[in-house]
């Protein structure tokens, strides 16, 4: 390999590294400005808290942003599929629910979870989307029943069906994403 190639990819590493430096220091940027709100929100309130309290505070205040946004998404796209294009609201759950997943496990693992390096990234997401399946049954298990048998409101439903799961998909991916 000629010395221009080498000298161009050590380029190249360096400016990826430099990327994901930066990126570092906006996450332990937004990682401060987050605990100081807190500490700030608790101290008005009287609340002491010590630092894996206040660690695991950020860190669920942080997975409910990502989890709103992740259902923001799920909710319009099932929105849109059920009511304009009539999609029964068993399909549309799995398609809704299957393309907010994946924007989910990026956000989880940049923003939310100190996520284990010794596992593979495939481990990970293979993991991670297991879960989600997991997840998805139960959704749809509580659709169906609440919706299919009962006929309760298909979007009062849906917001039953993701308070649930939002519980299970935070202890799962605790346990399994992080160190």
């Amino acid at each position: 390999m000629s010395n221009r190639i080498k000298t161009k990819k050590s380029k190249e590493k360096k400016k990826v590294n430099n990327i994901s430096k930066n990126n570092k220091k906006e996450n332990k940027a937004i990682d401060d400005e987050t605990l100081s709100t807190v500490r700030s929100e608790l101290k008005k309130k009287n609340i002491s808290l010590n630092k894996q309290q206040e660690e695991l505070m950020i860190q669920i205040f942080k997975f409910i942003v990502v989890g709103g946004i992740a259902t923001v998404i799920d909710w319009i796209i099932y929105f849109v599929l059920y009511h304009f294009i009539k999609i029964e609201p068993i399909i549309a759950n799995i398609i809704s629910f299957a393309v907010s997943v994946v924007y989910n496990y990026w956000a989880s693992c940049k923003y939310v979870f100190k996520v284990n390096k010794e596992k593979s990234r495939a481990r990970q997401f293979v993991e991670f989307i297991v879960f989600a399946i997991i997840g998805l049954l139960i959704n749809e298990v509580i659709i169906w029943g609440l919706h299919n048998q009962l006929e309760w409101n298909a979007m009062l439903v849906k917001i039953i069906a993701t308070a649930i799961v939002m519980v299970f998909n935070f202890v799962t991916r605790k346990k399994f994403l992080e160190k």
